[in-house]
């Protein structure tokens, strides 16, 4: 005789669930773009079984969902924004930081993107790369100096 099979836990899914929710308001929260690594550092002292494996599958879901978007960065980690409205990114080369820009699409961009290449595109984001203000300011105060870039001058 077969044992009626054993009910599944709620407790599980439970978990997963408030695991996700706090993963997508941390990120919503933040306007750093994060990586899954710092989103696990962050969360950690307050879910001390969140496993950096967990963050990565939430964001997974998070992003099928198009809940977060992913911000793709050349040479580094996946980061992540909570900010799905549409919008455009800085990336620092100096410091790392990725900003969001709001400005309007380029007229005609898409337009000119299906015709000479054939290319549907749903949506845009332009990404600019370059120094933001703080390491701009910050390199021209070190190019009036004698000092080498990115050493700090203490007076």
């Amino acid at each position: 005789m077969k044992s009626a099979p054993q009910p599944v836990s709620a407790s599980p899914r439970r978990n997963r669930s408030r695991q996700r929710q706090a993963i997508l308001d941390w990120v919503q929260k933040s306007d750093a773009h994060p990586t899954a690594a710092e989103i696990h550092e962050a969360l950690l002292p307050k879910s001390a079984s969140l496993s950096l494996g967990t963050v990565y599958r939430n964001l997974d879901v998070l992003v099928a969902a198009g809940e977060v978007d992913e911000v793709a960065i050349v040479g580094g980690a996946t980061r992540y924004d909570g900010n799905i409205s549409p919008h455009h990114h800085f990336n620092c080369d100096r410091c790392g930081q990725i900003f969001d820009v709001n400005l309007r699409e380029p007229r005609g961009l898409r337009q000119r993107l299906e015709s000479d290449h054939g290319f549907s595109s749903t949506h845009l984001r332009i990404s600019f790369f370059g120094s933001c203000p703080d390491c701009t300011e910050h390199k021209e105060a070190v190019k009036g100096t004698n000092a080498r870039p990115n050493t700090i001058q203490h007076h």
